[in-house]
């Protein structure tokens, strides 16, 4: 039975022990060789912490203080492997930007295994740690600049409630790294109860290897869904699962503004888990159409096509499984699980972000009329629900003004806040629990590109404080925090010429 079977008080508690000492299992090792690469990572030259997550650090058991001890870095770093430790690197396949991409795998990122937590094990896994039989062009390194940006959005994520993978430590290393420019290199350690993507179906299906598929849907079902082991058609239901958990997740990156910009399927989750942070963006001037990242030309992931993508790969996985689910009826049976996931959920965060404590056959029009408003005035979308926590039933024009600035045309605002109001006087709305309420759901701060981008260039300068500071914010999204009143401001004109792409 693996560590994820049981709720084990960590064993890293009470005594301080080494990095050495780290209670590795592995179960994904446990799988036949065809499923992995076992080698060591590959050492970074004086390698230095740059930064911990507390709260990710209690998901298995660790003191974040110690993180920073020099046994740590080096083991989370890649420099020196731990004694229980059983380092490997995963093969994988996909479609990328809607083509099959063929074989691609861990190019750069190294489990060490599973630790023990009080919510289950975690696998734990170096990015960056060095080249891999699946590195194909790569250097199997990533960069400082990317490393930030996926360490801070992993656990700024968690923080909104939103399922993710979790970002554990930072690590850094003079080392220099070409990309577009010349860099320096980085290490995330990231966990998440399984790293298992739709392209590792996909894999096996396009080699018609249907063993490995069955061994593969059998270990996913055995260790996270085992509730389906004794179903009529357990992989069928398995599909169905993973097709909700995932309408969810998106549902959830919808209501937050929230955009992954490379939704290939080898960037997929088994377990409906945010995964691979690359080129992502948080909405600022309301645009459905708008595109985070540079390299897709074609808008393929743009916010608005988020929701049909995830459907699209969801149908991907669904393809890969059919030799063990037996018909295509039962598929497209699973696969019906997506829409009305995705409805239900997405309808439950609205009515919450927008204070509605009953739901209404009306208020999709309502919800309608205010995406309508936001893309015709461009307004900002996360000072958008926030200002809104603070609109007043008996309210006018002048109380409205923080909010109403939001928007070029105030006549067009007036007219669905009145809206707004009268759906509100229909259950009675109390100004102060309504505001308490929506303030708990709509974050004041989220990882805007512009200061992620000035902590990334204050760090390559060798500070790390811009790091340190936004991570302490980011991790209490939803608290007024008036002291860090700049880190919720519209963002400044140069961020406009902010790009990310999938180059890292």
């Amino acid at each position: 039975m693996h560590y994820r079977h049981q709720r084990v008080r960590p064993t890293t508690e009470g005594a301080a022990i080494t990095a050495d000492e780290l209670p590795f299992s592995n179960a994904f090792a446990e799988l036949p060789p065809a499923f992995y690469t076992r080698l060591m990572p590959t050492p970074l030259p004086s390698p230095y912490f740059i930064a911990a997550s507390a709260p990710a650090a209690a998901l298995v058991g660790l003191d974040p203080q110690a993180l920073a001890q020099e046994d740590f870095v080096a083991v989370l770093t890649g420099n020196k492997v731990a004694v229980r430790s059983q380092p490997l690197s995963a093969v994988y396949s996909g479609h990328q930007f809607g083509v099959w991409a063929g074989q691609l795998g861990d190019g750069r990122a190294i489990v060490l295994g599973d630790l023990p937590g009080p919510d289950g094990a975690m696998e734990v896994q170096l990015k960056g740690a060095g080249l891999t039989p699946y590195s194909r062009m790569g250097d199997g390194r990533a960069v400082l600049r990317s490393s930030i940006r996926e360490f801070l959005c992993s656990e700024a994520m968690a923080a909104l409630g939103i399922p993710t993978t979790r970002a554990l430590m930072l690590t850094g290393s003079h080392q220099r790294v070409v990309r577009e420019t010349i860099e320096t290199a980085a290490v995330v350690t990231r966990m998440a109860p399984s790293f298992v993507r739709f392209g590792s179906f996909e894999h096996w299906h396009y080699r018609n290897k249907q063993d490995e598929l069955r061994t593969l849907a059998d270990y996913v079902i055995k260790n996270w869904y085992p509730e389906f082991a004794g179903a009529a058609n357990p992989y069928k239901a398995l599909l169905a699962e993973v097709t909700r958990r995932t309408a969810v997740m998106i549902a959830h990156w919808q209501a937050v503004g929230f955009m992954h910009g490379v939704m290939n399927t080898d960037n997929m989750s088994i377990l409906g888990l945010t995964l691979d942070y690359g080129p992502f963006g948080f909405m600022e001037a309301f645009d459905a159409n708008h595109i985070c990242n540079h390299t897709d030309q074609g808008g393929r992931y743009s916010y608005a096509n988020q929701v049909p993508v995830g459907h699209w790969n969801c149908y991907a996985l669904g393809n890969a499984l059919l030799p063990l689910i037996g018909t295509p009826e039962d598929a497209e049976e699973a696969l019906d699980a997506y829409r009305p996931a995705f409805g239900a959920k997405l309808d439950e965060l609205l009515h919450a972000k927008l204070g509605l404590f009953d739901a209404r056959e009306e208020d999709s029009a309502l919800f309608d009329a205010m995406f309508q408003l936001l893309q015709a005035n461009h307004a900002d979308f996360t000072l958008f629900f926030r200002r809104l926590g603070e609109l007043r039933l008996d309210g006018g024009a002048h109380d409205d003004a923080p909010l109403r600035d939001l928007f070029l045309d105030r006549a067009a605002f007036d007219a669905w806040a009145g809206q707004y109001r009268a759906r509100l006087r229909l259950e009675h709305s109390q100004d102060a629990l309504r505001r308490a309420a929506m303030h708990r759901v709509n974050p004041k701060y989220v990882l805007r590109n512009y200061l992620a981008q000035s902590a990334i260039e204050q760090a390559q300068n060798g500070d790390f404080g811009g790091v340190h500071k936004l991570l302490a914010v980011l991790e209490h999204p939803f608290d007024e925090q008036p002291e860090n009143e700049a880190y919720a401001a519209l963002p400044p004109d140069w961020a406009a010429h902010l790009e990310v792409s999938c180059s890292s």
